[in-house]
């Protein structure tokens, strides 16, 4: 257990930044799930400015890799115009 009133806050406001993250994460993998399944190109160029802002945003703030966005982002792409 911490010491230090420092600590302690620090513990909290981690805690409360985690969560958020995931929550964050959570979100945008529902939202590529959700391009990855539409089977009309349409809907899916429809979804894809929303969630290539929602890889953009996690990258921006280190929740998940700038590299790994940036592999999201093109894999998606080349589904989306494959699709008919």
């Amino acid at each position: 257990m911490a010491n230090h009133k420092s600590s302690i806050k620090r513990i909290r406001s981690n805690d409360a930044k985690r969560l958020r993250n995931r929550y964050q994460a959570k979100t945008c993998r529902n939202a590529v799930r959700k391009v990855r399944t539409s089977t009309s190109k349409k809907e899916a160029l429809e979804l894809l400015p929303g969630v290539f802002s929602m890889i953009d945003t996690l990258a921006k703030k280190n929740v998940i890799h700038k590299n790994k966005a940036s592999n999201q982002k093109s894999s998606l792409t080349k589904l989306v115009n494959g699709l008919k």
